[in-house]
């Protein structure tokens, strides 16, 4: 007598198909969140180590910065240092100017002329004297030109005066050269011989 299976298989094979679909898609869903949590973890790596370079850059432009005030406070004390020395030499030049100017005045006057006053303002100057003739006046004018430390003769006046039995008076101007200005190479014995000839 053939036997008959009277069991519901169908029902079995779809409740173990079901099962299957739902351990699989249980699987799924537990990798996609192993992936996201692995991903999120890796991000946050990214994250904090891309913070750490931040912070890193942001004391390195710090100490950067720190570094360049001091450079700049080290060119502000080296302009310093220059104003200072340059003021130094340019004392040290002009110390002995007054020395040069009354020496060179003594130099430059010929014989037969006199000064009765000298008037300094800044580097203008104002002789005032009698002079045998107006000749010596000339003289004198040339040797101011040919000065190292004179400069820019001009006469403001020359007269004759009754009962001054020295001469003729006269006012002259000039102008002191610097220091600084002076020419170290230039040849002085060229320059007093150019003098004494004009004296002649």
């Amino acid at each position: 007598m053939p036997r008959i299976n009277l069991l519901p298989w169908r029902d079995q094979l779809r409740k173990k198909r079901k099962l299957e679909f739902f351990v699989a898609l249980g699987g799924a869903g537990v990798g996609a969140l192993l992936v996201a949590f692995g991903a999120y973890l890796l991000y946050n790596s990214m994250i904090s180590s891309q913070e750490r370079r931040n912070e890193q850059l942001r004391v390195e432009i710090k100490s950067v910065d720190r570094q360049i005030e001091q450079i700049n406070d080290l060119e502000s004390q080296k302009q310093r240092f220059i104003s200072r020395m340059q003021i130094i030499e340019k004392l040290q030049r002009s110390r002995s100017e007054e020395v040069h100017l009354f020496d060179e005045i003594a130099r430059v006057m010929p014989d037969g002329t006199f000064l009765t006053a000298l008037k300094q303002n800044n580097r203008s100057l104002k002789f005032e004297g009698v002079a045998q003739s107006s000749t010596r006046v000339s003289t004198l004018m040339r040797n101011i030109s040919a000065s190292q430390w004179l400069q820019d003769p001009e006469l403001e006046v020359v007269k004759s005066e009754k009962g001054n039995t020295l001469g003729d008076s006269f006012v002259l101007d000039a102008s002191q050269i610097t220091a600084a200005a002076v020419d170290e190479d230039a040849p002085v014995t060229t320059r007093r011989a150019d003098r004494k000839r004009g004296g002649q």
